[in-house]
């Protein structure tokens, strides 16, 4: 598949057509300059645009002032104003009151979900009475309410993403219509991502959660969008007006997050995931605290923050963002050597010329001409060097950090017995030693390395429990999300019978010390942190995707619910008569959050396919475990269960 059918992709192309359509004619050439307008967003609509265009990208479509509907806005009289909104009362009020102002010389107003008729008639009625209905060009249902982070990854949510997180589909004091709102909120996203690819999916999912729920509802709004033949958005024109049109349909498998929890407490050992895990990382850019130099003036200084976008095209992103750490400190020690090299090259270069300023007046005409050339070479790589000196500045500053947290909390021991615990394989010390021990990570470390030896023992005594209970207690843990996994595994034992997995021995090694990175002069000092490599294992996210895009038959996937809005129909869907066609590109989504651990796990699974499988994974919000776990300590001491 090319590159130009990712979601990603799509949905730039969607913003760009979307940014360049204010021209009063149509743009002759390429060449021409771009015609200058403002773009208005709210805080939904800068969280969908800024981790697909960057700012001189922005530019390069004619975009002078990006700002907030809501911030005090000059007058621009001879500016169009783009608007990228969501539909909602307080929005449309807001925009209402621009026409009454003429903020701008035309107004093209692209909703980011469909606005329904009411509101519709609200702005029509606003700008009749504003006498502006003539600068009102364009009213556009975008369908683009969703966030892509890379190529094969999207969330719904990022402001206000406690509004469909796990917490809210399960609190116990969720009244239906909370349910009802947090459903049609997943469902509007879920249906903009298909509107997006062009392509209508089939649809499979558990039966009895959050999940079905889901499923029903998107099957539902699938159906009746391609019985309305004059509007569908899936037609052939429509899909090749937008040049989407997509001859194989997708798989969209719906599950909760429920089916696996165990992996939303994992540590980890890879890059772009102890990103997310460790800072302060989210739409794809990491802020950190700024150490002051040494040298600066004592005193109390407070630290300074400093944020990093990741760019997701750049080639060191692409290639280790799931790579082991040490794998990543090892490359980015690499890069800078050759760095410095091309750096010292450029230096010499300039002493020979003379342009250095201790250099002598030496017999300089020799010189010049066979130097000549090589400056010109050195002059033109330098803003590819500056280039990289960014990225590798950023990537730098991030692996120390991260080496910062794994030796202060000694990560690479809790993630190595984690992974023991998952494959089933004897530790190297009893649990509760590991527990006990100060040095072994911070008080949630230890409570997240628990509950998974919680949910994946079958039994537990309450006598061992209560011993566990006290060790964590004791090393100040707060137990509630203790409570709540207590009775969730009650309840999801008594509701499907134990299925036990075999797990094959943990394949996560320690290897001997890193090459280059004990050598001295190097910027990272690895001692004393182990050099895992890590085993494969298809979590059971992974498990069930496979199950279910080659048709096979397995106790995992057998009661799942099938829907097809294409056909006329909706039939029952177990005995309904589907394709027994392996599906080629797939999309996951996860009910309830998604982890960073499973889209790698995912993504390395379709690598690995023979024909080459197109795997996105998506969820509702992409919480860190510490987000994760104070949402199950919340349920824990919600009262009303």
């Amino acid at each position: 598949t090319t590159m130009a059918s990712t979601l990603r992709s799509r949905q730039k192309d969607a913003l760009k057509r979307m940014l360049g359509q204010t021209s009063s004619g149509p743009r002759t050439t390429s060449a021409d300059p771009p015609s200058w307008k403002v773009l208005i967003y709210d805080k939904v609509g800068q969280d969908i645009i800024s981790p697909v265009l960057t700012v001189p990208e922005l530019h390069e479509l004619g975009v002078t002032l990006h700002l907030s509907l809501d911030a005090d806005r000059d007058i621009v009289p001879d500016a169009p104003g783009v608007y990228f909104v969501l539909p909602t009362r307080a929005n449309i009020a807001r925009i209402c009151q621009d026409f009454r102002n003429q903020v701008y010389s035309s107004f093209h107003l692209n909703f980011i979900s469909a606005i329904n008729r009411d509101r519709l008639e609200e702005l029509a009625a606003a700008s009749l009475e504003a006498n502006c209905t003539s600068q009102v060009n364009k009213v556009f249902d975008q369908y683009l309410n969703f966030i892509s982070l890379e190529d094969d990854l999207f969330l719904l949510r990022n402001h206000d993403q406690e509004a469909l997180s796990y917490y809210a589909l399960n609190r116990p004091d969720a009244r239906d219509t909370d349910i009802e709102a947090v459903k049609d909120g997943i469902v509007d996203s879920l249906f903009s991502v298909f509107v997006t690819l062009g392509s209508v999916p089939v649809i499979r999912c558990p039966g009895g959660n959050a999940a079905e729920m889901v499923a029903e509802a998107l099957d539902k709004k699938l159906r009746e969008n391609l019985r309305d033949s004059r509007n569908s958005l899936f037609t052939a024109e429509a899909a090749l007006a937008g040049g989407q049109i997509s001859f194989q349909r997708p798989l969209l498998i719906i599950l909760d997050r429920s089916v696996d929890l165990a992996t939303c407490f994992h540590h980890t050992w890879t890059y772009q995931a102890m990103i997310h895990d460790l800072l302060d990382f989210s739409l794809n850019r990491v802020v950190m605290k700024d150490q002051p130099d040494d040298g600066a003036a004592a005193g109390p200084t407070t630290p300074r923050q400093k944020s990093y976008e990741i760019d997701i095209s750049n080639r060191f992103w692409q290639t280790h963002k799931f790579s082991p750490f040490p794998t990543v400190a090892e490359a980015v020690q690499t890069e800078l050597d050759q760095y410095r090299a091309s750096e010292d090259e450029v230096k010499r270069l300039k002493g020979a010329m003379g342009l250095d300023e201790n250099a002598a007046d030496a017999d300089v005409s020799g010189a010049l001409s066979e130097n000549t050339a090589r400056l010109t070479s050195a002059v033109s790589s330098l803003p590819e060097l500056l280039e990289k000196k960014k990225m590798l500045d950023m990537h730098t500053n991030v692996a120390t950090a991260l080496l910062e947290e794994i030796k202060g909390r000694r990560l690479d021991f809790l993630f190595e017995m984690e992974e023991k615990i998952i494959s089933k394989s004897s530790l190297d010390k009893p649990l509760m030693d590991i527990l006990s021990d100060p040095a072994n990570g911070t008080a949630d470390d230890k409570l997240r390395l628990f509950l998974m030896h919680f949910i994946s023992s079958a039994e537990m005594s309450d006598d061992s429990l209560e011993q566990y209970k006290t060790v964590l207690q004791d090393a100040g843990a707060d137990l509630s999300p203790l409570d709540y996994l207590k009775r969730w595994k009650t309840i999801s034992q008594l509701a499907t019978p134990t299925t036990r997995r075999t797990a094959g021995s943990s394949t996560t090694r320690a290897m001997n010390m890193f090459s280059k990175l004990m050598t001295t002069g190097s910027q990272f000092v690895m001692e004393g942190v182990r050099n895992l490599v890590i085993g494969e294992r298809h979590l059971p996210v992974t498990r069930i995707v496979d199950a279910l895009t080659e048709m096979k038959s397995s106790t995992e996937v057998d009661g799942y619910r099938y829907f097809d809005p294409k056909l006329l129909r909706a039939v029952n869907s177990s005995s309904a008569s589907r394709s027994r066609q392996p599906f080629s590109e797939a999309v996951v989504f996860i009910v309830g959050g998604g982890t960073y651990i499973e889209y790698q796990n995912l993504t390395e699974y379709a690598r690995k396919q023979p024909a080459h499988k197109k795997i996105t994974y998506g969820s509702t919000d992409l919480p860190k475990p510490s987000v994760f776990l104070s949402q199950l300590g919340r349920l824990g001491k919600a009262s009303d269960w």
